[in-house]
């Protein structure tokens, strides 16, 4: 889009699955500088702006909105006159139902959300001392995750594909695995998360039977089975798809380099980041009173892993262009 000349005079962006922080406004942010630094390439003003933030209806849209006035007046001050408008709302609702009139939207950016399926997978067998699909669990436990996923990806395609303009475009970034084999490093996060939680339930802190019935609603894919559900789908074409590997702790390699490496800050850094991701859940099925402890257990499995082995996510981004 930005190596055409027909940018349209008013481009309205939507992203799916934004957060309510610091970091909504990231987005937004680097895709108006991104047009402006183009626009002034072609002499010509900047478009104006239209921006759709969406999230569940759980999602803190006050918190956004308090921070509008001070993005605005900084936009402003920036950019100078020829600067257009921008206008940024908020649309709470799951995107896995349909959001937009029909093609309306010019660009789709959704980060780290898509792996949150509809739903919990309708499993025929139980996936007993588990909380996601481990090397031990029955095979149809990897089975249900996986036709979860495809078709709750498929629908998400399919949604977006109705509502994108001609020329749009839609890019995705998620967390997934770079082999076929659907028991990866990443999973030993919630092998670990499942041990400690199976600790409380030898301690008397929770319940066997609780455990046996949390299973956590998302899944991490491989570029394969991408590809395969963008093909089947098909309503669009697959521009790019490429991947990096990140630190289970968010660290750089380079930042590790330069420090002596702690398994135990390491340790800790993971616990903080799962417990901001899926702390909700948690508290919601087992109760808010298991959350310290719980949290503190996987850490020390943590730190333990990482003084043996290195832990890495592989992130996935994902261009797609509308047919």
């Amino acid at each position: 889009m930005l190596y055409t000349t027909n940018i349209p005079p008013c481009l309205k962006v939507a992203d799916l699955g934004c957060s309510s922080g610091t970091n909504t406004l990231l987005v937004i942010t680097e895709i108006i500088e991104a047009l402006d630094k183009r626009c002034h390439q072609l002499n010509r003003d900047t478009p104006e702006f239209q921006v759709f933030l969406n999230n569940l209806l759980s999602n803190d849209f006050n918190i956004i909105f308090k921070t509008l006035p001070a993005f605005y007046e900084k936009l402003k001050k920036e950019k100078g006159e020829k600067f257009g408008y921008c206008s940024i709302s908020g649309l709470p609702s799951s995107f896995y139902e349909r959001l937009f009139p029909s093609s309306t939207i010019d660009f789709v950016h959704s980060s780290y959300s898509l792996r949150w399926l509809s739903q919990v997978p309708s499993m025929t067998e139980s996936n007993k001392g588990n909380i996601y699909f481990v090397r031990m669990s029955p095979p149809s436990v990897h089975k249900a995750y996986l036709e979860q996923f495809q078709k709750d990806f498929s629908l998400f395609l399919s949604l977006r594909s109705k509502k994108i303009t001609s020329g749009g475009r839609m890019v995705l970034t998620m967390l997934g695995r770079r082999s076929e084999d659907p028991f990866g490093n990443a999973c030993y996060i919630w092998e670990y998360l499942s041990k400690s939680l199976n600790d409380l339930v030898s301690e008397g802190l929770t319940e066997e039977a609780k455990v046996d019935s949390f299973n956590l609603p998302f899944y991490m894919p491989s570029s394969e089975e991408l590809e395969a559900i963008v093909s089947a789908e098909g309503s669009f074409y697959l521009d790019e798809l490429e991947f990096f590997y990140i630190n289970w702790d968010g660290c750089d390699d380079d930042d590790n380099k330069e420090l002596v490496f702690n398994r135990f800050t390491s340790g800790q850094k993971v616990a903080k980041i799962i417990r901001a991701v899926i702390e909700p859940l948690i508290a919601c099925h087992f109760g808010d009173s298991v959350i310290e402890i719980l949290f503190s257990r996987f850490m020390e499995y943590v730190s333990d892993h990482l003084s043996r082995d290195e832990g890495k996510l592989v992130n996935f981004i994902i261009s797609l262009r509308g047919k």
